[in-house]
């Protein structure tokens, strides 16, 4: 059982025009262990120093891996207590073989920089990286050319729409993915998420299927919802950890 954390994007909207403490301390109130991100207008030393002085931890954080931007997210990770950091791509990076292999030469020049600091480094995915050229899917040459990248498996789109199964992702991936972004919904595209639990995802076996031994942590992201955002939140923690899925402080 892996303790449960939340990335940030989820109440962007709710924390907007200085609403982030209420909104980070009804996170805490509602049980949740860690959040994913940093900012609010504090540095990382004052976010870290809020979020803890609320009972919570950073679980793991977005930046840079560019090398006029490595130490930066170095330094990142260290201000707020967190050896995760994550990074994501869009549409152009996975688009051709030529562009999965220039994507791979940017973390391959990133890692060892990255390894020595201690910090693992995460590719969390969409649903383009779970595409297929030539029969195989994008992410599989990733892997081949940056064998040492780690995932941060989005549950919800490593389905691309129903083209493929996450508990089936889960288990094929299993070895590489380091932390799971857990969201539910329809699995349809353009139509929004659902609190955890409440959807088409088979949340239960797709995490049971994660090799616990690897993995740091139970994220919850939802892009949009189709119900009040916080209420889907603490839906969300109640069902994963309810179900013994998840580890929360409540």
């Amino acid at each position: 059982m892996k303790p449960i954390s939340i990335q940030l994007y989820t109440v962007r909207e709710l924390a907007k025009d200085g609403n982030h403490l209420d909104v980070l301390q009804q996170i805490a109130n509602i049980g949740y262990t860690g959040v994913e991100g940093s900012g609010y207008g504090l540095s990382d030393k004052e976010f870290r120093g809020v979020v803890e002085d609320m009972g919570m931890v950073v679980s793991s954080t977005w930046g840079g891996i560019e090398q006029d931007q490595l130490q930066k997210s170095i330094d990142a990770c260290g201000d707020l207590g967190t050896n995760y950091l994550v990074v994501g791509f869009w549409i152009p990076e996975f688009e051709t073989l030529d562009a999965i292999k220039k994507t791979a030469d940017k973390i391959n020049a990133a890692l060892p920089t990255l390894q020595k600091a201690g910090i693992t480094l995460c590719m969390h995915n969409h649903w383009m990286e779970f595409e297929s050229i030539d029969g195989r899917l994008k992410v599989d040459y990733l892997l081949e050319y940056a064998p040492g990248i780690n995932l941060e498996l989005d549950i919800y789109w490593c389905s691309n729409f129903k083209a493929n199964k996450p508990e089936e992702m889960a288990a094929k991936y299993r070895d590489h993915v380091a932390l799971a972004h857990v969201k539910d919904g329809s699995q349809l595209q353009g139509e929004p998420m659902v609190a955890v639990g409440t959807g088409t995802v088979d949340i239960k076996s797709t995490l049971a299927n994660l090799d616990d031994s690897k993995l740091g942590w139970h994220i919850v992201e939802l892009d949009e919802c189709a119900t009040p955002m916080m209420k889907a939140v603490e839906d969300s923690y109640k069902y994963l950890v309810g179900e013994g899925i998840s580890q929360g402080r409540k």
